[in-house]
């Protein structure tokens, strides 16, 4: 099993993140929400779900991919909670009716899917819990995890905007295989970059991820079916000189799904990923 990046000289939040500034941070901060792999005993997960079950919406490996951004100037921000957990990428707000109680309506698209902040559903599908939460426990969960990642990425965002005019966050996740694959068609697209139709950054940033990514032979889409998660949303804001990206990359490269591993392409996409991270921050 996939165990996440410990970091010299990094900062903690009460097992909460990592949060790990280079010596002379830069404009860009890189972030993995769903990195994570720890899961709190009151998580309260269905007794019979399995390990694999669990940790199957997790960006296992992220945090390991994107750890040389440190040495080029980048901040990094790395999840310690697993995704069934909590998930960061979404609005704080966004319960599901059909797993906490005392609720009212429907709520989100997503959460009624059985993926809002506090997931129903592993990423394979499988429930996660053989009850219903309270509305304090949600509540306080959120409280817990996500209130201190989005405090510490403001106070991130809003320092690197005042010491550089601008503030530039590259959100870093991986998709499964099967999640762009037609059932018996070939593989899908590599990576997927994700500006909100180009609303979140300036074109000129995603088409130099679009030129990094494709100079070592990945396939790229644009915003399909990825166009940025509420982060980017939030953050998406160039003309007030935010500007934020989602990058989606094929657990395929460098994962084995089934045996939580390493796959055979872990040390090509490392060596990959690192080039065009070195290329992006290199001005």
């Amino acid at each position: 099993m996939t165990q996440p990046l410990d970091i010299a000289g990094a900062e903690h939040d009460q097992g909460v993140f990592v949060l790990a500034r280079p010596d002379a941070p830069g404009r860009f901060i890189f972030a993995s929400p769903h990195s994570g792999a720890d899961y709190p005993a009151d998580l309260g997960a269905a007794a019979d779900l399995s390990e694999n079950s669990l940790r199957s919406a997790e960006d296992a490996l992220v945090d390991q991919l994107i750890a040389p951004g440190r040495g080029h100037g980048a901040v990094l921000m790395l999840a310690r909670l697993g995704r069934a957990y909590v998930d960061l990428n979404r609005d704080p707000a966004d319960f599901d009716p059909a797993l906490i109680e005392g609720l009212d309506g429907i709520g989100s698209a997503r959460a009624a899917a059985g993926y809002g902040v506090l997931p129903r559903l592993a990423g394979d599908g499988s429930p996660l819990y053989a009850r219903r939460l309270t509305l304090q426990e949600a509540r306080a969960r959120v409280a817990r995890a996500h209130a201190p990642w989005h405090a510490a990425l403001s106070a991130e965002m809003h320092a690197a905007r005042d010491r550089f005019g601008e503030a530039v966050l590259v959100d870093w996740h991986s998709m499964p295989a099967r999640a762009t694959q037609s059932p018996g068609g070939p593989r899908g697209p590599d990576v997927v970059l994700g500006d909100r139709h180009g609303s979140s950054c300036d074109p000129e940033l995603t088409r130099r991820l679009r030129r990094g990514f494709e100079a070592l032979g990945w396939r790229v889409a644009l915003n399909h079916p990825y166009a940025g998660g509420w982060t980017t949303q939030t953050w998406g804001r160039p003309e007030e000189g935010f500007h934020a990206v989602q990058i989606e990359l094929n657990r395929a490269l460098y994962f084995d799904e089934a045996a939580r591993l390493p796959g055979p392409g872990w040390a090509r996409a490392q060596k990959g990923v690192a080039r065009v991270i070195a290329d992006l921050l290199a001005d």
